[in-house]
């Protein structure tokens, strides 16, 4: 299959808005991966040890509902739709392949490595920040929550602060 162009970054934009305030509408809250991420592993760590999941600082945040009701179990689901869209995306537009992209001063391995490094601190940042990119960035900005615009801005400075110092893994 022969590679399509890449959806217009406007006309995206616009689409993105479109299904964030779909999501306002039809569940009452905004878009968030991490949330998605973090719900999963305490639903994983509930389905195990039930009482531990309960009685566990952080992941007893997620079970603190009358009757037990998971009711961040949407989460998954959403979680479940980005993999699968994703992939389908990729697939209908010609881009799913077996590659790893890097620069040519790179080796594969050394490209994963930072990868997985990059997620961990991603991951471990999203949880700090209570939201990642598209929870605090998108749905909070979109609800014009100061703190959400704080969280984009510094988000946007510490990529720019580091970009200087991985740039250098492209070139």
């Amino acid at each position: 299959m022969k590679e399509k162009p890449y959806l217009n970054p406007y006309l995206a934009g616009v689409l993105l808005g479109l299904v964030l305030m779909l999501s306002f509408v039809v569940s009452g809250t905004g878009l968030g991966a991490s949330g998605s991420v973090a719900t999963l592993i305490a639903e994983g760590v509930h389905a195990v040890t039930p009482e531990f999941a309960k009685g566990h600082a952080y992941f007893g945040s997620y079970f603190d509902t009358p009757d037990d009701a998971h009711h961040n179990a949407w989460k998954i689901f959403l979680f479940a739709g980005m993999l699968v869209g994703g992939f389908l995306s990729g697939l209908f537009s010609g881009r799913v392949r077996r590659d790893i992209e890097k620069g040519p001063n790179v080796s594969p391995r050394r490209r994963l490595l930072l990868a997985l490094a990059g997620g961990i601190v991603l991951g471990f940042g999203a949880r700090l920040a209570r939201g990642c990119a598209s929870g605090q960035g998108l749905s909070g900005g979109a609800v014009l929550a100061s703190g959400s615009w704080l969280f984009l801005m510094a988000m946007f400075a510490g990529a720019f602060a580091v970009a200087y110092f991985v740039r250098k893994q492209w070139i």
